[in-house]
């Protein structure tokens, strides 16, 4: 129950949202089409068209489907469920009108608007910061009629409480720096790092303190390019030389 389970959860469960979406709008899928709830009245110089994306039946099946075994009346469970409707919420909070013109010579006489869902690396990107501001929880038990029922509370009630959109966890994590069989840790030694680094993929924090080794690597690159008329290109190739960090 870490924060990096949370963000597997919460990302698993957008992505199912997500692929089911996009399939929908693509007609790959008979069950679902495109969404025509949401138009609205059109607005200055564009008119509604396309296919707009049906997020809310994406979140509906990924609800349905990602949240089918958390219903135990434990504390992993609610934690599943919190992180599962964080990420898909994501999608629902990110969706955004994407237009397109029409017209002799691009003048976009007529311009065409959708509903579409954000890139899928922009959720990831949210969801990696929603990670690193992860809530830590403390776990409480209470008696009801179906028996003991555990819920989550937030660990610091000086801290702003978790809202539906963050990440939340209530076990720390494992040491990644060693490999570990049994939490699923590869370790960190021999991982390429930047030696420039300040940040995660930094040699000083992903080597752990034990230092990097650097070894030149050369590679194979075209290079000299040049466009013939019509219509090719042609390059050399060129081998350059490059400095190579990697964790000891």
């Amino acid at each position: 129950a870490t924060r990096e389970s949370a963000f597997v959860h919460a990302i698993a469960s957008a992505g199912v949202a997500f692929a089911v979406t996009r399939s929908c709008a693509e007609g790959t899928s008979t069950i679902c089409g495109c969404d025509s709830h949401h138009k609205g009245p059109p607005g200055d110089g564009w008119k509604w068209g396309g296919c707009s994306e049906d997020a809310d039946f994406g979140v509906l099946v990924s609800r349905e489907f990602a949240d089918a075994r958390e219903n135990r009346p434990d504390a992993r469970s609610a934690m599943n469920r919190h992180n599962n409707e964080a990420g898909r919420t994501t999608i629902l909070d990110h969706m955004h009108l994407k237009c397109k013109c029409h017209g002799l010579s691009g003048s976009c006489e007529v311009k065409t608007c959708w509903w579409s869902q954000p890139d899928f690396r922009a959720i990831g990107d949210y969801l990696k910061d929603k990670y690193d501001s992860a809530s830590e929880m403390v776990v409480e038990k209470h008696r009801e009629s179906r028996g003991w029922v555990e819920t989550l509370r937030a660990k610091y009630a000086l801290f702003k409480p978790p809202t539906e959109r963050d990440l939340v966890y209530y076990e720390n994590s494992p040491n990644f720096c060693e490999p570990n069989p049994e939490t699923g840790s590869f370790g960190t030694r021999d991982r390429t790092c930047n030696v420039t680094s300040h940040g995660i993929d930094g040699c000083d924090l992903l080597c752990c303190g034990r230092g990097h080794n650097t070894r030149t690597e050369k590679r194979k690159e075209k290079c000299h390019c040049i466009f013939h008329w019509c219509c090719y290109v042609s390059c050399q190739e060129c081998t350059r030389v490059y400095d190579v960090h990697t964790c000891k």
